[in-house]
Order: C-alpha cells, then sequence, then structure tokens
C-alpha cells in the first residue's frame, strides 16, 4: 500500500477483501485463555457498507479484549506512514469507550502495541485520531511511522458488550 493513497480500508470490495490487500481478523483474548467472546461481520448498517464487531469482553481468566485487526501489507512489513498526520475513522458504535492500536517494527511483543482511545456514538461519525496522541504501551521506543505494520480496533479493558461498526479507515 502507497501512502499516496490515504485510504486503508473503505469497505467498498466483497466482504473477506481490502482496500490495502490484506483481511481484517477477529482477535480476542481466548488466545490466551480468556472468554470474551465476539464476531466479526461484513454487512450494512444504517445503509453503509461496514464491519462490525459484537460480542462480550469478558475479564474472567485475566481477560478483557475484542479486537478487529488489519495488517496494512500483505508481506507483513510495514507502509511509510510518516508524511500523515493520523488516522480518520467513520464510525457507528453503543456510546462505549474503543480503543486503537498500532503496531510498527518496533513491536515484537503480543501485548505491546501504540493506543489511543475514542468513545463510538450511536450514529455515523467521523473520528479523527492524530498520531501525536498514541501512546507506548509496555514497550518506550516512540512511535516510529515509517514502518507502521497494523492496525486494531479494541473493544479492551472492562466486562462490556462491544458493538461497533467501522465504514472506513484512512490516513489523513
Amino acid at each position: 500500500m502507497s501512502t499516496s493513497s490515504p485510504i486503508i480500508d473503505n469497505l467498498s470490495l466483497p466482504a473477506g477483501q481490502t482496500t490495502c490487500g490484506t483481511t481484517w481478523e477477529l482477535v480476542s483474548d481466548r488466545v490466551m485463555g480468556g472468554v470474551s467472546d465476539g464476531s466479526l461481520t461484513h454487512c450494512t448498517v444504517e445503509g453503509r457498507p461496514a464491519l462490525r464487531m459484537t460480542g462480550t469482553v469478558s475479564l474472567e481468566n485475566d481477560g478483557g479484549f475484542l479486537q478487529m485487526a488489519l495488517d496494512l501489507r500483505p508481506d507483513g512489513c510495514g507502509v511509510d506512514a510518516s508524511g500523515q498526520t493520523g488516522l480518520a475513522l467513520d464510525i457507528l458504535g453503543n456510546d462505549q469507550r474503543y480503543n486503537i492500536h498500532l503496531r510498527t517494527a518496533d513491536v515484537t511483543r503480543p501485548w505491546q502495541s501504540y493506543r489511543a482511545e475514542f468513545t463510538a456514538p450511536g450514529h455515523w461519525t467521523t473520528i479523527k485520531l492524530p498520531f501525536s496522541d498514541f501512546t507506548p504501551h509496555r514497550l518506550t521506543a516512540p512511535l516510529d511511522l515509517s514502518s507502521l505494520r497494523r492496525v486494531g480496533l479494541v473493544a479492551i479493558g472492562r466486562a462490556f458488550t462491544a458493538d461497533l461498526a467501522l465504514g472506513d479507515l484512512r490516513f489523513y
């Protein structure tokens, strides 16, 4: 994916395909023994194509997350987003707090990421998150946008019902 095109995924392609040539996946705390349960579906939400993550986040068994994640290149290498200001998302949710987690070449462990928080209102809204708002989680390296590999939208950290629809994800 070239950052000359700011679109990461606009959900315009048939289910299972993305604008950047990779596939969205649902990741849950079950990979580490948790019991959160969710689903990820391509559907139409209030008249527009969307990717929708729904489910229950549970803190049992040291768990606590559901994530819709996207690698930015099929080969797993990073893209150079250093000329970009941040991420813009068209979202619809259930008035709950969610995170965006970024992974770069500096992120070597599953629990590491760069994180920013947002609230997803009950109507389609564009949220802009400047890269300067992302903070390192369990790592000390500053965010290096020259090797951005993965973006995740995450329901995390507390027991709640997740319902988050994504209609567009792009750089700005």
